[in-house]
């Protein structure tokens, strides 16, 4: 094997249509004592990784590569790894570590460690032909998915999870979906798997199609009322102005999940929107238990993932489509020729 490898590089952050990524060659990655080396299969594009590039959070390291829903093939360990193997397919997500010893990894609660580095931000991601990973942070893949169809799962899907989780909903419920991406293609059908009626809201035509194939009860628009009161619902749009419209259609008591790692500013509300004992909380970031949890449902349901396919190189144009809300599901860098 060559010592180098190709890359997508983000060397300074701007928008994405002056195409921002470069394709180089670069030096294949070494691994530390716990760490393990991959050979990149396929990587998922995610709003995430929009955000990253067009400069919305702040970056760590300069230059990056990023990319954070992983799947590859282990091909090199380092001496203390005990759980992966060589020859292993496993998926690398957005929770690069995380301390173990604050309050919060104490409390399982890691993903709101003091000291969480993420795939793809703090350290070099999976928008190449090799990557490092921490190996009790890498997983398992049902046999079941092939690789493609499984690197939505990684994030898309896990925060999809961790978002139906917080928005406590329960099975048999009614739950509104605000957006309808990635993540929300794939928490819809785990909804469905609990028998709850999913209400859809999005501006894509396509998107309302795919919604209504995929067994919402209705879609709409964000501005539109529902033919019900919902029990819950998950923001999956990186737009503040929606707020006060979900507030607004849920039930006395009910619980709004915000799944955005960022987000236009929420407007001033009169107290009468969230009165009635109605919830507004975040999600951030992710879990290793919320992937184990996800990963062994999504094998269960089985959860079925629409993508569309781009080489490493097309990395650009494929956060662009995503920007402009033109795929229909997730995105998915195919990498290497191995790849199911």
């Amino acid at each position: 094997m060559t010592n180098m490898m190709k890359a997508m590089v983000l060397h300074r952050p701007n928008s994405i249509e002056s195409r921002p990524l470069s394709l180089e060659e670069v030096a294949i990655p070494r691994i530390g004592k716990d760490e393990i080396l991959l050979k990149v299969l396929t990587c998922g594009v995610c709003h995430t990784d929009l955000h990253t590039v067009e400069g919305d959070l702040k970056l760590p390291k300069l230059p990056v590569i990023p990319g954070h829903q992983i799947v590859g093939t282990v091909i090199e360990v380092g001496e203390d790894v005990k759980t992966r193997k060589i020859g292993q397919r496993v998926g690398v997500t957005w929770l690069h570590s995380s301390c173990g010893k604050c309050e919060y990894c104490r409390n399982h609660l890691e993903n709101l460690c003091d000291e969480i580095e993420f795939t793809g931000l703090h350290s070099d991601g999976g928008y190449a032909e090799y990557t490092v990973a921490k190996a009790d942070y890498a997983f398992a893949i049902p046999e079941s998915f092939a690789d493609v169809e499984a690197a939505p799962l990684l994030c898309a899907g896990i925060i999809g999870y961790r978002s139906l989780k917080l928005s406590q909903i329960r099975p048999g419920q009614s739950l509104g979906l605000y957006g309808f991406g990635a993540s929300a293609h794939i928490a819809i059908q785990v909804a469905k798997y609990w028998d709850c009626e999913v209400y859809v809201f999005t501006r894509s035509e396509k998107h309302k199609e795919h919604a209504l194939q995929l067994g919402a009860k209705w879609v709409g628009q964000a501005q539109d009322d529902p033919p019900k009161k919902l029990d819950s619902a998950i923001i999956f749009a990186p737009a503040g102005w929606i707020v006060p419209y979900a507030l607004n259609a849920l039930k006395k008591g009910g619980t709004l999940a915000i799944n955005a790692i960022h987000m236009t500013p929420i407007p001033q509300m009169n107290y009468e929107t969230i009165y009635y004992e109605k919830t507004i909380r975040s999600v951030a970031n992710l879990t290793r238990q919320d992937a184990e949890e996800f990963l062994n449902i999504a094998a269960e349901v089985p959860v079925r993932t629409d993508f569309e396919v781009f080489p490493l190189d097309a990395a650009n144009d494929a956060l662009l489509k995503l920007k402009r809300s033109l795929i229909n599901g997730a995105a998915v860098l195919k990498i290497s020729e191995e790849a199911s």
